[in-house]
């Protein structure tokens, strides 16, 4: 091939597909930048391959080349196959160094290269590329002229031909989107739409009533009498399952004052299809944007070398921060507010919430869930010291504890030290901080919020515990002693030991808590104390006492240690 066939433009394709400047705009920053070549505002790409310099996988014209394996030595022959093969771009590992004959060569030959952000993942590019290609290929849907990629506008067109005010929420009953003309509903649709979701009186009196299990057994609307089931005044409803095959991915609700007409319940059949595609489109969407954030905030925490870049591709290069670790409380494995939700969706509800939380009341705070906890990377305001970063911390976790008090169990948020995020060392410390803190947190049944310094010691004491079980679980001391005698006669000088040291030796008030005269009690601790070969008066010996009485009361859970 010659030097001017190799560097003639590439076509443009007219196929079905993603324009190109549309894919990286959406990308940038993210995944994709541009290392060389000029970007056509009309440049379609229709598919997506990964080349295999093994094995040349046949390429359609349109597609964008990924070039997994290939340096800069690699560059002019794949850009010689591009041309060849009408391929508009081609996609390389970022940085790259090209020379300038060798950048003016792939401006001349019309192809567009591409860089993978370092630590972006090639299966993340893929999924990204394959979705935004598939949401352009199923076209520009109308539903009485508006376009459905707007879900308002789509609630609107539905509202027009229905002639009612109409919400789509999703399996929890959470707004999606609504149309105008709210205000000729009623208090409970009102409601809805300021709380952005059901109220929860309203969808428990629904849940009784049979009507979720009516509206997920078929495909067809259903009449709802709202205000019979609520006791509440107000309009009926018709309300009809949004459907991917065999799932119920939301609901599509309209206030009416009485049942639909044949034609009307078509309208609203047809209108479900249609809000399906724009829910899918929305889940891939929200489900793709959530695990790059989450690989970013992994990577970030490692500790370990692409932590830097993760770190800048958050937009917390050069910050002060702190990092946050947020679960439920073990034994927590459901949210009963709805029924059937499991302890991963409840977690992923509750992150959505968190993140929301931080982005208003933490702005530049990044957050996601990793494993079974989500994590917030939180930036300290701009010119505040690092005292303020804490302070700022708890204040916003406290808030958001504030408003999930409803929740069975609680939240428990720890907070971590506070580091420079350019040590990518340091910000693994801080997220080991807020795991430790967590796993102390996660022993108590109600939820609530600890930076690591207020519960190091009892995190100190269930790493000795942890080690104790390691080392077979067996404590051989004086206070083991008094428990084996406790077991063989039936007394309980381990109980009046105890009790002494934590009355700090008063006599008096350690007998009234075990109800028992203070000579019988002086008595029992002269015996315990034989037994035990414990010298009460040496304060090393107390201290080893008082550590040795605590281990024992540890129980933490095998949930609890492989969580942490």
């Amino acid at each position: 091939m010659g030097a001017a066939e190799s560097e003639r433009r590439v076509p443009i394709m007219t196929s079905p597909g993603a324009r190109l400047d549309n894919v990286v705009s959406n990308l940038a920053g993210t995944l994709l930048e541009v290392l060389a070549g000029t970007i056509d505002g009309t440049t379609l790409i229709t598919d997506v391959v990964v080349d295999d310099p093994r094995e040349q996988a046949p390429v359609r014209p349109g597609a964008m080349l990924l070039c997994t394996a290939a340096d800069v030595r690699d560059l002019p022959a794949l850009l010689d196959r591009a041309v060849t093969c009408q391929t508009p771009a081609l996609v390389v590992r970022a940085p790259l160094d090209l020379e300038p004959e060798l950048r003016a060569h792939i401006e001349r030959s019309g192809v567009v290269l591409l860089g993978l952000a370092g630590g972006a993942t090639w299966a993340q590019l893929v999924v990204l590329l394959r979705s935004l290609l598939s949401s352009s290929a199923s076209g520009g849907e109308l539903l009485a002229g508006m376009p459905a990629e707007d879900s308002f506008a789509l609630a609107n067109a539905i509202g027009s031909l229905l002639d009612a005010p109409i919400t789509i929420e999703d399996r929890d009953s959470q707004i999606l989107a609504f149309s105008d003309r709210q205000n000729e509903a009623d208090q409970t649709r009102i409601e809805t739409i300021l709380g952005r979701g059901v109220p929860q009186p309203a969808r428990l009196a629904q849940e009784r009533a049979g009507v979720f299990k009516r509206l997920h057994a078929g495909e067809k609307p259903i009449f709802i009498d709202t205000p019979q089931i609520e006791g509440a005044p107000g309009l009926p409803r018709v309300a009809i399952a949004v459907r991917a095959g065999d799932q119920v991915l939301g609901s599509i609700w309209a206030a009416v004052p009485g049942p639909l007409s044949d034609e009307q319940e078509q309208v609203l059949v047809d209108a479900a299809k249609v809000v399906a595609l724009q829910l899918l489109r929305h889940r891939i969407g929200v489900d793709i944007d959530r695990q790059v954030r989450a690989d970013l905030i992994a990577t970030a925490l490692a500790g370990a070398a692409p932590a830097s870049g993760a770190i800048e591709r958050l937009g917390l290069a050069h910050r002060t921060v702190t990092v946050l670790g947020l679960s439920l409380p073990n034994g927590n494995s459901a949210d009963t507010a709805v029924s059937g939700q499991t302890r991963r969706q409840t977690l992923e509800r509750i992150t959505d919430s968190f993140a929301f939380h931080l982005s208003v009341a933490a702005p530049g705070a990044v957050a996601a869930l990793v494993g079974d906890v989500c994590y917030a990377i939180v930036p300290a305001p701009v010119r505040k010291g690092k005292e303020d970063v804490t302070a700022m911390a708890q204040r916003v976790s406290n808030d958001f504890l504030d408003r999930a008090r409803d929740r069975p169990g609680g939240v428990a948020i720890g907070i971590g030290r506070v580091v420079s995020s350019s040590d990518p060392a340091d910000l693994a410390r801080s997220r080991h901080d807020a795991d430790r803190t967590l796993r102390v947190l996660r022993q108590e049944s109600a939820g609530r919020v600890a930076v690591f310094a207020d519960v190091q010691v009892d995190e100190l004491l269930l790493e000795m515990g942890d080690q104790l079980r390691n080392e077979g679980g067996l404590l051989d001391g004086p206070i083991a002693r008094l428990h084996h005698h406790d077991r063989e006669h039936g007394t309980t000088m381990a109980e009046t030991v105890a009790q002494w040291l934590d009355h700090l030796g008063n006599t008096l008030n350690a007998s009234a808590a075990m109800d028992v005269h203070p000579n019988t009690f002086r008595y029992r601790l002269r015996r315990a104390a034989e037994i035990a070969q414990l010298n009460l008066n040496d304060p090393d010996e107390r201290f080893a006492a008082m550590l040795e009485f605590r281990l024992t009361r540890q129980r933490p859970s095998a949930e609890a240690t492989a969580a942490a």
